[in-house]
């Protein structure tokens, strides 16, 4: 085996870890997301129902009711994009297309420490070598792409 051969192999089984790692980060993320639900129903249903005196000073519960279900609804969209994302760049990789897109998703987890973190560095370590950015740009012979 020749050392074009053995490079081949060995960036095709680190875009492939890579892959299993998005695809993994993604389904957590959008599970994680499934929380912020908790409070958009915590603060429309339970905050509307209280009754407070009138005398007693602060903000009215509804209002907290509503900026707790409104930060809970944009934690649960947010998730669910950046989750979607990751699993298009689960995609990506696998077809060694957008090569941008993969960069920018490793960019965007590089803030879940720790293990979003590994798997940022770990993509811009992977398609910084010349040889994948020759597999993204379709100048390298197409690999065998596993189904």
């Amino acid at each position: 085996m020749d050392e074009s051969e053995r490079q081949r192999i060995l960036d095709q089984e680190h875009l492939r870890l890579l892959r299993i790692g998005y695809f993994f980060q993604g389904g957590v993320t959008l599970l994680m997301c499934v929380f912020g639900l908790f409070y958009v129903f915590l603060g429309l249903f339970a905050f509307s129902s209280l009754k407070i005196p009138a005398n007693a000073g602060g903000p009215p519960p509804e209002f907290v009711g509503y900026v707790m279900a409104a930060m809970g609804g944009l934690f649960t969209v947010g998730g669910a994009i950046f989750g979607t994302l990751q699993f298009f760049t689960a995609r990506f990789l696998r077809l060694r297309r957008q090569r941008a897109v993969s960069l920018v998703t490793a960019a965007l987890c590089c803030v879940f420490i720790p293990y979003g973190t590994v798997l940022g560095v770990c993509t811009f370590l992977v398609l910084g070598r010349p040889t994948v950015r020759a597999l993204f740009s379709g100048t390298a012979a197409e690999p065998n792409l596993p189904a």
